[in-house]
Formats: C-alpha cells, sequence, structure tokens
C-alpha cells in the first residue's frame, strides 16, 4: 500500500498558513478543522515547515499568552520530513516512528500535495490485517 492509494481514498486537501502568520491564527485554524498540524508554505507552495500542537505547547510554556502574538515561522518546525505519492506504509511508519511526530508532508513536483497522518497510517494498516485474516479465514474453511 502507498500514499498514493491513501491520499486517493482520503483526499488531497491540507490546511496551510504562511510563516508570517500569527501563532493565535494558526491555534483557531487548528480548532476549526479539527487537525494536529499545519502545513507552512509561501506563496509559491513550497512547504517551509510544519506547526503542530506540540510545536504550540512548548512555545507557550516558554513565552505564555504573548507566544499568541509571536509569528509561526518562529515556532514551527522549520526542517519538514516529507514523503512522496510512492512511499509504502512501512516506509512512512519508519519515518515518523525515527523522527517522533504525527504528520508528514506528501510532496509532488516540489510543491504540498497532500499529507499523512499517523492516523492514516494506522487505519490502512489496521484494514490490511483485517483483510489477511479474512483471506486466511476462508483459506481454512475451503481447504
Amino acid at each position: 500500500m502507498t500514499v498514493k492509494a491513501i491520499l486517493a481514498e482520503k483526499g488531497y486537501g491540507v490546511f496551510t498558513l504562511g510563516p508570517n502568520e500569527k501563532l493565535g491564527e494558526a491555534i483557531r485554524l487548528l480548532a476549526e478543522h479539527r487537525v494536529g498540524a499545519l502545513v507552512v508554505t509561501n506563496t509559491e507552495g513550497k512547504i517551509v515547515g510544519i506547526i503542530s500542537e506540540r510545536d504550540i505547547v512548548r512555545v507557550m510554556a516558554s513565552h505564555g499568552a504573548a507566544a499568541l502574538d509571536m509569528a509561526v515561522r518562529d515556532s514551527m518546525t522549520p526542517k519538514v520530513k516529507i514523503c512522496n505519492e510512492n512511499h509504502t506504509v512501512n516506509e512512512i511508519m519508519e519515518i515518523m516512528t525515527a523522527g517522533r511526530f504525527r504528520h508528514l508532508p506528501v510532496e509532488k513536483d516540489g510543491k504540498l500535495y497532500g499529507i499523512i497522518s499517523i492516523g492514516d497510517v494506522v487505519k490502512r494498516r489496521i484494514e490490511d490485517v483485517e483483510r489477511e485474516a479474512e483471506q486466511i479465514k476462508a483459506y481454512i474453511a475451503t481447504a
């Protein structure tokens, strides 16, 4: 199973914001869209960072309410791990586990193409395991 198949099922929509937006706006968007991370892009659609709930908690712990007026670029993770549509679910799990993060932007032709979350990966793995179990049951029943 590949990233391409996951995106074909779940869709290619990604919630983004610019690096000069305020952290308060990032919090509003996270809550409004009920997501755990936003991809930070420049005007050309290139990925320049990612801001997650964890990033926000860290900056709020350090700066308190004043953090709400800080620019996203000062709180985001600038070195973003990315994948492409040909990565497999197992490769995505390895990348997420090694980096200890839950969201992985998908890039195509140098631009943001989609996003894969740990929830997407878990859902796909559960579906795969259930399908395999059904196939084994069917095989045993016909043997």
